[in-house]
């Protein structure tokens, strides 16, 4: 694990961003990270498609939850 600089605008973005998702600000940073790292894997994705795809890889069954 390392230390990551970030401006000091930005931090306070994923601090409020952070509290609306109920995540720590590290998970929230580590969160728009990842999500960053995919769409640039994989640019002609939509962030709906990124997410949906994350979803499947862990195997959770969104349409099961929304039934319930």
């Amino acid at each position: 694990m390392g230390i990551v600089k970030i401006d000091d605008d930005l931090h306070e973005e994923i601090r409020r961003a952070s509290t609306v998702m109920c995540r720590s600000i590290n998970a929230q940073a580590e969160f728009w990270m990842k999500i960053g790292m995919l769409a640039e894997a994989s640019p002609t994705s939509s962030f709906n498609d990124i997410l949906k795809m994350q979803l499947e890889a862990a195997q959770v069954r969104v349409a099961d939850v929304a039934a319930a």
